[in-house]
C-alpha cells in the first residue's frame, strides 16, 4: 500500500490542476490512496517573519503530512512558461528551517503533472520543478509524463475529468508512480 499526498499549485476555485488531483485520487491502484492537500493560506515567505515567529502552524502541519507520505504528487499550472509562484512559495516555506529538508523531502518520491487551458500543456513548468526536486534531495519519477493541454474541453463544469484518453494516461501515471514509490521509500 502506498499513501500519497497530492498538492495543487493553484488556488483558483475550479482549478483544472486540483481537479486533475481529484481524478488521480480516483485512479490510484487498489490498496493505495492519494490525499489532496492545499496551500491556501500559506503566507509569502519572509525570513524576518520566520526569525521572529518561526514557521507558521499551517506549514508545519503540511510538512508533517509530507513526511508521513510515501510519495508526493504535484499538479502544477504553468504561468509565464514556468512554475506558479504560489506553489514555489509554499515549497520555500516547507523547506524551512533547512535542518528539516531531509526529514520532509529527502529521498521522497515525487511526480508532477499539470493541466492548462492552453494547447501546449505544462511541459515548461514541470521541467522547471526538476531543479527544485534535485535541490531538496527528492526522487523524481520520470518514466511517464502528463501534460494536459486544452483542459477546458476535458473537464466537466463540476470539475470531473471526462476525457477517457486523459483518464487512461492519468491511471497509467498513477500505477507507475505507486510502484516507484513502494520501491523507493525515503530513509527513516
Amino acid at each position: 500500500m502506498a499513501e500519497l499526498l497530492g498538492i495543487s499549485g493553484s488556488l483558483k476555485t475550479g482549478s483544472y490542476n486540483t481537479a486533475l488531483l481529484r481524478a488521480a485520487a480516483e485512479l490510484v491502484p487498489e490498496g493505495s490512496a492519494l490525499d489532496v492537500a492545499t496551500v491556501h493560506g500559506i503566507p509569502l515567505y519572509d525570513g524576518d517573519e520566520e526569525a521572529q515567529s518561526g514557521v507558521p502552524k499551517q506549514v508545519e502541519a503540511l510538512k508533517a503530512r509530507i513526511a508521513e507520505s510515501d510519495g508526493l504528487v504535484i499538479a502544477t499550472p504553468e504561468y509565464n512558461n514556468s512554475m506558479p509562484g504560489v506553489l514555489k512559495n509554499a515549497i520555500d516555506w516547507l523547506s524551512r528551517p533547512p535542518k528539516d529538508i531531509r526529514r520532509v523531502f529527502g529521498g521522497r518520491p515525487v511526480v508532477s503533472m499539470g493541466a492548462t487551458p492552453g494547447a501546449k500543456g505544462t511541459l515548461l513548468s514541470q521541467t522547471a520543478w526538476l531543479q527544485v526536486w534535485r535541490a531538496l534531495g527528492m526522487r523524481p519519477w520520470l518514466e511517464t509524463s502528463l501534460y494536459v493541454g486544452g483542459a477546458g474541453k476535458l473537464f466537466s463544469r463540476e470539475g470531473a475529468l471526462t476525457d477517457m484518453e486523459t483518464r487512461k494516461r492519468l491511471e497509467n501515471l498513477m500505477k507507475g508512480f505507486v510502484a516507484f514509490a513502494k520501491q523507493n521509500q525515503p530513509p527513516s
